[in-house]
């Protein structure tokens, strides 16, 4: 009997042993489980972080892109617009110097029709005057009555300067005498053009109309060494002229 007591007393002390070392074992296992748990979450976490990451990294990429290219356009934009400007401003330069120029070489001629349309008004004594005076000195025959300035001795009279004479004399500058100025002087009509008097010191051939010196466009030249009146009518007669400031 007393060997089965010790030997009682002996299984139920080694019972009481092994529970609490299991009970510690599971403990300890438990927690190495969780552990490893708390291990893997970051583990997990770290790929949908680096995920993001990229996503924000491509979208601002995507931004940039997309401003430099808004930036690229706004630039081109502006530059094609100053370069059309730029070209309208030239073209409209040319326009106003091409313009100018065109007004430069017509304001002369415009001049000179203004003159010869011109109609003043004169006093019928005026007319009376100017009308007698040319009919005195028409042509019976042009080819007796009329000389030249070489069968009169030459011309010995005022001498219009050159660039004064290509300005305003020669056959394209008409002009009509009807309005300007008017004197008989010694009996023969005389007319101011262009700041000179003119003195007709030459019949005006018989077969030009009777009123040619009012309605007839005509022009100075200096031709044969002296100044000759031409008629745009009859280009082939001129009246010899002399000239006084």
């Amino acid at each position: 009997m007393k060997l089965i007591g010790i030997t009682s007393t002996a299984i139920l002390s080694l019972l009481l042993g092994v529970a609490p070392a299991y009970a510690q074992h599971e403990q300890q296992g438990e927690k190495q489980d969780h552990s490893e748990q708390q291990q893997n979450k970051p583990e997990q976490a770290k790929p949908q972080q680096q995920h993001a990451q990229q996503q924000q990294k491509q979208s601002d990429q995507n931004k940039q892109q997309q401003h430099a290219q808004q930036q690229q356009r706004s630039d081109q934009n502006k530059q094609q617009q100053h370069a059309q400007q730029q070209q309208r401003s030239d073209q409209n330069n040319q326009a106003q110097h091409a313009q100018q120029y065109r007004q430069g070489q017509t304001q002369p001629q415009q001049a000179q029709q203004r003159r010869g349309n011109e109609q003043p008004q004169r006093t019928q004594q005026q007319q009376h005057v100017e009308q007698a005076a040319w009919q005195a000195h028409r042509a019976q025959s042009w080819q007796s009555d009329h000389r030249d300035w070489q069968q009169r001795g030459g011309y010995h009279g005022y001498r219009i300067p050159d660039d004064r004479y290509r300005g305003y004399f020669g056959p394209d500058h008409g002009f009509r005498i009807y309005g300007l100025p008017f004197l008989v002087v010694g009996g023969y009509p005389r007319f101011q053009y262009e700041g000179y008097w003119f003195s007709a010191v030459d019949p005006w051939p018989e077969y030009w109309a009777n009123d040619w010196y009012d309605t007839d466009d005509v022009y100075v030249t200096y031709v044969d060494n002296g100044y000759y009146l031409f008629n745009s009518r009859y280009p082939n007669v001129g009246i010899a002229v002399s000239i006084s400031m």
